[in-house]
């Protein structure tokens, strides 16, 4: 992950809304003013309840495998994981091979694991994830970690473990739009100069989608989504070109009563999975990240970013539970 304030984009029209209940007629209730009126909101649907139990244990496993850099077996063992879980939970899954070059000449096998829920329904929703692990832990303090692999279970695995307890919910209880999940790969392997070299399994996808014409009303990123007292501020990218989804989810945690993690500070642009998905696929994509505001717009990301201590004591319960559940709130309610 890199940050990027430089770049201003043109707003996108906002999505419509849909609720999970049949669809009725809303009345209009007239106010005293002749110009004014006041559309009731829709009854609130009370979504399913969302297992931090489950979500660490699925983080946990990704822990237990060791840090799933590209061309390991811990990275090979993690695909074959995914692929099992999501079947299981009814989804059809495919695994989107390709090939990128990284920053340093290196070439890999690319493995978007690509999980679909009500495949045929036109209505659809876009959640994700990556599950790579970096291979050099570039940011730690002691200069004889900095060429080892993170463990990237904060960064990775946390929001990787959130979108499989969603899955499993899912399976019990189907929305009324379709659901699809991307865990990209590549997202880690990048120079902190080259913002470009970053996101390569999202860049991928964006430009090759699994299926031809692919759109959904919106996504959303999950990224760093499992720290103790993480802050997921207002994202730049996710505020230029989803505004109101951003509102929608910020409105949906606060009536999830997970309010107090959600901020209202505005960040910078970071350079992320949603790029590419905004750029180039044209879906509306926020990001929901810990990202800890500065001054002069010089914050950081949380404290064990790309570091060999971005390990499992790092995971809060109540930080999965609080993305989970309000993920959960706008699903059922759209």
């Amino acid at each position: 992950m890199n940050s990027i304030n430089k770049i201003a984009f043109t707003l996108l029209s906002s999505a419509c809304i849909f609720s999970c209940t049949p669809e009725k007629k809303t009345d209009v209730v007239v106010t005293n003013s002749p110009n004014e009126t006041v559309i009731p909101e829709k009854p609130r649907v009370v979504p399913p309840d969302f297992n931090a139990d489950t979500a660490f244990e699925f983080v946990k496993t990704q822990s237990d495998m060791g840090p799933r850099t590209p061309g390991s077996k811990a990275h090979d063992k993690c695909i074959a994981w995914l692929e099992s879980k999501l079947k299981k939970y009814g989804a059809v899954v495919k695994i989107q091979g390709g090939s990128a070059t990284t920053f340093d000449g290196k070439q890999w096998r690319i493995d978007n694991v690509i999980a679909s829920f009500d495949p045929t329904n036109k209505e659809r929703i876009l959640l994700c994830a990556h599950y790579d692990s970096r291979p050099m832990a570039d940011r730690d303090p002691k200069p004889e970690n900095k060429t080892k692999p993170v463990p990237g279970i904060n960064d990775g695995a946390s929001g990787v473990g959130v979108l499989l307890e969603i899955a499993r919910i899912i399976k019990d209880k189907q929305p009324t739009l379709g659901i699809d999940i991307i865990l990209f790969d590549l997202e880690d392997y990048g120079e902190a100069r080259e913002a470009k070299s970053w996101c390569l399994g999202s860049q991928y996808w964006a430009n090759s989608p699994h299926k031809a014409n692919y759109s959904a009303r919106f996504g959303i990123l999950l990224d760093m989504v499992g720290a103790k007292g993480a802050i997921f501020p207002r994202e730049g990218a996710s505020r230029v070109y989803a505004g109101e989804i951003l509102n929608k989810v910020w409105k949906a945690s606060e009536k999830a009563g997970y309010k107090s993690f959600f901020s209202d500070i505005d960040v910078p642009e970071m350079t992320d999975d949603n790029g590419p998905i905004n750029e180039i696929a044209k879906v509306k994509c926020i990001d929901i990240i810990h990202y800890i505001p500065g001054p002069n717009n010089n914050g950081d990301f949380f404290e064990h970013h790309h570091r060999v201590s971005d390990d499992l004591s790092n995971i809060d319960k109540t930080t999965l539970k609080a993305v989970g559940q309000t993920l959960l709130e706008v699903i059922y309610n759209e």
